[in-house]
């Protein structure tokens, strides 16, 4: 049996590295005098998926990554003000979504929402939020349109979107030779969203798209999707899905023996679902992500603290999560008050560095911009240690990891295209 290491990354070492680096990044936020707060105390609520297909990804994970970064506000910065956390199951719809919300805002005080993995109840709330001068952070979603046509002075997207899903992975399999894709829709929002991310990049590539089939969100059953993705002869099939549907697909195709036939390409898929599916059946596979535990001894040590409560690695939207709401307090903190217009405007000012991001920034329409990793996952013989999935090819850099600034259509931007 394999000796695993995965405890030792919480030791004293690995915990001082963390906590030195957050006392360092948090000094320079601290407000000249105690913030003036609409109801004396900052409430945050992470709307999230607790029983759906987006629940390992996000879900308990991401609540836990929310009080984390309330935690490590607190003992680094001391702030004057108290901190309140809600969460609530909204059921990936968005009325479900909207009505808790409303309630949050009406009867509850919340000042900031986080996370919601679903884009059409991302934009339900964005306009209540709106309504109401509050603030939202999406880290699950991927639709541009959060920071585009659909963009508000009071919505931050922060993890990804379906424009870096497509920059790091389709592009690099496309330029190297496998220019025909067949495409795997989950039939929603973020479905299409994801799609068209990873469809313009490979048409930049030089790359085509010979065909496609959709399926429904939370879909079991993938023998149609699959075989019509064989008959098209595609060099690749990419998955515009994400979570739960990803899985079953990436199962499912290994028993139809779709590899090493066809390379299957994930525009979104996090650690927690490839842990599920195990290496044989991931093996090769190529992907974007923002986040890797095991990427630097800070990386190692938060996640170690997340694995203790969690007992999985942190996805991507969880870690997302966290910084989301630590850089919110801080900018609550650097503003002097829990104004949402007040806050966000502090916030944009204020460089991302924590344990998701180094270096990210607000741009005006929104978009937090960060570095992404195309990553390889390891054959089983790889991996020397629990969690030990993947290899790093690329690391896409900000400024191209994103859709530039200049395209936008947000009318936050000055020159926004019409």
């Amino acid at each position: 049996m394999r000796r695993s290491k995965i405890p030792s990354l919480a030791r004293t070492k690995l915990t001082q590295v963390a906590t030195a680096a957050l006392l360092m990044a948090v000094a320079p936020y601290a407000a000249a005098s105690p913030p003036t707060l609409t109801d004396n105390e900052v409430r945050i609520g992470v709307l999230t998926d607790l029983a759906g297909v987006y629940s390992d990804a996000s879900g308990r994970g991401s609540v836990i990554a929310a009080q984390l970064a309330i935690d490590d506000f607190i003992a680094q910065a001391k702030p004057a003000f108290k901190i309140k956390l809600l969460s609530a199951d909204m059921q990936l719809k968005p009325d479900v979504g909207a009505t808790i919300a409303r309630t949050w805002f009406d009867r509850d005080g919340v000042d900031m929402i986080v996370d919601i993995p679903s884009s059409a109840v991302t934009l339900a709330v964005m306009n209540l939020a709106a309504e109401k001068n509050k603030v939202v952070i999406p880290t699950g979603p991927a639709s541009l349109r959060i920071t585009n046509e659909d963009c508000m002075a009071t919505a931050l997207h922060w993890a990804y979107d379906e424009y870096s899903q497509g920059q790091g992975t389709a592009r690099a399999i496309t330029e190297a030779g496998h220019k025909n894709w067949f495409f795997i829709e989950a039939d929603y929002a973020g479905g299409k969203a994801l799609r068209a991310g990873f469809e313009d990049a490979v048409k930049a590539a030089g790359g085509k798209v010979v065909g496609s089939a959709k399926h429904p969100l939370g879909a079991i059953e993938f023998a149609s999707q699959i075989v019509q993705a064989q008959s098209s002869k595609a060099d690749v099939i990419g998955m515009a899905n994400a979570a739960g549907d990803s899985a079953n697909f990436v199962k499912q195709a290994a028993s139809f023996g779709v590899t090493p036939k066809q390379i299957i390409a994930a525009s979104l898929i996090h650690i927690t679902e490839i842990h599920g599916l195990g290496l044989k059946s991931t093996q090769g596979m190529y992907l974007t992500d923002g986040f890797y535990w095991d990427r630097n001894a800070e990386t190692r040590a938060w996640s170690a603290r997340f694995l203790a409560q969690k007992k999985k690695m942190p996805s991507m939207v969880q870690a997302g999560t966290y910084s989301a709401v630590l850089h919110y307090l801080r900018g609550v903190q650097s503003a002097g008050t829990d104004e949402a217009k007040a806050t966000v405007t502090a916030m944009k000012k204020l460089p991302v560095n924590d344990v998701f991001a180094s270096n990210g920034r607000i741009r005006e329409d929104g978009r937090m911009v960060h570095d992404m990793y195309l990553w390889e996952i390891k054959a089983p013989q790889e991996s020397k240690y629990p969690w030990d999935y993947y290899k790093l090819r690329a690391t896409i850099p900000a400024e191209k990891a994103f859709r530039p600034l200049e395209q936008s259509t947000c009318k936050l931007v000055k020159g926004a295209a019409a």
